[in-house]
């Protein structure tokens, strides 16, 4: 914490334009507090108190010399300045593919915005995903049908799980219900098809934060075994699309591939501490 603390304290102190300048005199050689002043265009006072600041900060030392006050800069907390900025640089570059995530939903929305001009403008748009997981089509079923399963992966990370369940029966209850800080967003429909362990139909309603259908969505999963485990593939058709559904139509590709990716994910490392638990009793 003193670390993350004196980095913050370097920053505040070198954000000021008159201060860094300050500091690259300095880096250059120790100089008067008259000289900075008379370089930086500053009167002395002024300079003075930036200096006070930077020496609280651990950038600089001031020491009486004769008659004269001469500063010099200290390069350790420096190099701690400079290390924390690549570690951030280096945390930034890690998690690029966030970003590209987020413009490509920019992308899309504007494109679902530009075509949603009317009630039901998306109708009948499907879509498809595809995952091969490591685990029989029995075990991937469970994941879609067992309640704390179904919430390890069925929603964003940084979101909240409130309600979530898939009941595999005819009539039986679909319902996503998570939050965030900004808000609660639900979806709820019922099942139609639920043969164990290969295939599962139902239909979500997404609502709106007044609780109005911003479109329906008919979903069609099939679970086949395949040498790998299991092939599965996800069928979404829209329906009862309104106008100010488009944000969440732009969201289905980018959503659903990122949460199946979680579902795989989990499966997989799930399937390989199992074997090695296994291999290990052996």
């Amino acid at each position: 914490m003193e670390n993350i603390l004196g980095v913050e304290q370097i920053a505040a102190a070198l954000g000021d334009s008159a201060r860094w300048r300050i500091v690259e005199l300095l880096a250059e050689r120790p100089r008067s507090v008259g000289e900075l002043a008379e370089l930086t265009g500053l009167r002395q006072p002024q300079t003075t108190k930036h200096l006070q600041t930077l020496a609280r900060a651990g950038l600089i030392t001031v020491s009486p010399l004769g008659q004269r006050r001469i500063a010099a800069v200290e390069a350790e907390p420096l190099k701690a300045f400079a290390h924390r900025l690549r570690e951030l640089v280096e945390t930034v570059e890690a998690n690029a593919g966030e970003r590209d995530t987020l413009a490509r939903y920019r992308a899309a929305l504007d494109a679902e915005s530009a075509l949603a001009d009317r009630h039901r403008w998306a109708d009948g748009r499907p879509f498809t995903f595809e995952r091969v997981l490591t685990a029989p089509p029995e075990v991937v079923w469970h994941y879609w049908v067992v309640p704390d399963l179904l919430e390890s992966w069925w929603a964003p990370p940084s979101m909240t799980i409130t309600d979530c369940v898939i009941e595999p029966q005819p009539g039986g209850r679909a319902i996503l219900d998570y939050r965030d800080a900004e808000g609660r967003y639900r979806s709820a429909g019922q099942v139609h098809v639920a043969s164990e362990p290969g295939h599962l139909t139902f239909d979500l309603s997404v609502f709106d934060a007044a609780g109005t259908v911003s479109f329906t969505g008919h979903y069609d999963l099939t679970l086949n075994g395949d040498p790998g485990g299991t092939r599965l593939r996800l069928d979404l058709t829209i329906t009862d699309t309104t106008v100010d559904a488009a944000a969440f139509i732009a969201g289905i590709e980018t959503g659903w591939g990122r949460v199946l990716d979680q579902l795989a994910h989990i499966v997989n490392t799930s399937q390989n501490a199992t074997k090695s638990l296994r291999a290990q009793r052996k």
